[in-house]
């Protein structure tokens, strides 16, 4: 009996997943059209057909991998929308560090890959899609700051709270690739509870933020007086 026919769609499908795959474990230079081919169980023409060239693919790849991540594990988290900020700002956090555990999450591979040796390529892609999901989060730090916090205190916190959620996960995950060193004892055992760790991380953050508040309607007040 004759196998169905994968059709068009399932085959530019293959190849993204493969293509994600491939990139994220060997970086852009390195990896290689018929490395990925082989992995989607498609010809080159298929490849060349659907995507034109390895530049176009490595950008469709980065695009398809990080919508998958976004399916997944949505900005917002679990958190209902009519949640106080703290509880969203959790899910946020929550969402962010589930997504950089999941081994097929190879969208964080790839940038990583991209940030050591750059091609310039993924930028314009980047921008569009990661755009909205960064909105998500500085609204609540906006919200949580208040209205005379300025866009560099936003971002400044924001930068903060990004690092507490990917410097030991993202170090684990470049461990388990082969391309760094483990983590103390006490640091790796911590890891492996996100939950735990996600929490630690919102309690701190939230600190953080109020005490930064404060210090804003300090000055404001200094300012009035």
């Amino acid at each position: 009996m004759r196998k169905p026919r994968i059709d068009g769609q399932e085959t530019r499908r293959h190849l993204l997943e493969a293509a994600s795959e491939v990139f994220g474990a060997k970086g852009f230079r390195d990896a290689t059209i018929a490395e990925i081919c082989r992995l989607a169980k498609a010809n080159t023409a298929a490849a060349n057909y659907y995507f034109g060239s390895k530049e176009a693919l490595y950008v469709e790849s980065w695009r398809f991998a990080f919508q998958e991540s976004s399916r997944a594990y949505p900005p917002e988290g679990d958190v209902a929308p009519d949640a106080s900020v703290e509880e969203r700002l959790r899910g946020v956090i929550l969402s962010i560090m589930r997504r950089i555990i999941d081994p097929h999450s190879h969208d964080l591979d790839i940038v990583y890959k991209e940030m050591a040796t750059p091609t310039g390529l993924l930028s314009d892609v980047i921008q569009q899609t990661v755009g909205p999901f960064s909105e998500v989060f500085t609204t609540l730090i906006r919200e949580l700051l208040g209205p005379e916090a300025t866009e560099q205190e936003v971002w400044l916190c924001l930068m903060s709270i990004h690092a507490q959620c990917f410097g030991p996960l993202m170090h684990k995950r470049r461990h388990k690739a082969g391309s760094a060193e483990a983590l103390p004892p006490a640091l790796d055992s911590i890891t492996e509870d996100v939950q735990l760790l996600s929490d630690h991380v919102t309690r701190f953050s939230l600190a953080g933020l109020h005490a930064v508040h404060n210090h804003l309607q300090q000055e404001k007040s200094s300012d009035s007086g």
